[in-house]
């Protein structure tokens, strides 16, 4: 079954109700082993990226990413492509919530030519390394004026196998309290899709945003990687 069909199969429903409550929602196992495996040995390949980023040389944390060349992967590009559709929609709902002028089109595309219209024209999905020792600083992905309400990470490796640590984070800055986070512990294969820079809560005077952040704890042992699908280019 090909990747768009995998990812048509997901209940939907779920995943929206998740997002709305709780800025984000988990899948099942959607990539394969196999999958998984093609994907990592692709970091060894520099002619398939365009940038390669330190990340504590820029105080982001300790790893390091690479942001995928055009053309991208073929699995890549199928992700994007295919769960973009479905996210346009649950997009579209919040900004009605909160009574925001935008909409997104119902294709990917024609989102990107939008980008393009502004400048945004280099391709932002990438993958993501950390060995012992490795994490991520809690941020938001923005790289221009246009962004996408939402995003994803695809986990590529086996927990407690290839590494140990490594929880998926998640932060929410809620009005007059105390931040609310999560550590999410990851399967391979498995998807996180989350808020990339706030979501819609529901209060006494109608919806109001959240701020979100995310990022990585610790590894303790081993390797992790994953890949991050993000819909808005950069400039």
């Amino acid at each position: 079954m090909n990747i768009a069909k995998r990812l048509q199969g997901l209940d939907w429903k779920a995943i929206e109700q998740a997002l709305w409550n709780m800025g984000y929602a988990k899948t099942p196992a959607v990539l394969t082993a196999d999958e998984c495996e093609e994907l990592i040995s692709l970091y060894a390949d520099q002619t398939r990226f365009r940038r390669r980023i330190d990340m504590e040389r820029h105080r982001f944390g300790v790893g390091e990413y690479q942001y995928f060349a055009e053309p991208l992967p073929a699995l890549v590009q199928g992700l994007r492509l295919s769960t973009y559709p479905p996210l346009a929609t649950i997009a579209n709902g919040w900004m009605e919530a909160l009574r925001q002028p935008q909409r997104y089109p119902a294709d990917l595309p024609s989102f990107l030519a939008r980008c393009q219209e502004h400048g945004q024209t280099k391709p932002t999905p990438l993958l993501l390394r950390y060995e012992i020792g490795g994490y991520n600083c809690l941020h938001q992905d923005l790289y221009g004026e246009i962004a996408f309400p939402l995003q994803l990470t695809c986990f590529l490796s086996r927990r407690e196998i290839d590494y140990t640590g490594g929880e998926f984070l998640v932060v929410e800055q809620r009005p007059r309290a105390q931040s609310r986070g999560e550590a999410i512990a990851t399967e391979q294969g498995e998807i996180i899709i989350f808020a990339t820079r706030d979501r819609p809560a529901a209060g006494a005077r109608g919806y109001h945003r959240l701020q979100m952040r995310h990022g990585v704890s610790r590894i303790r042992s081993g390797q992790r990687y994953a890949l991050g699908i993000i819909f808005h280019n950069a400039t």
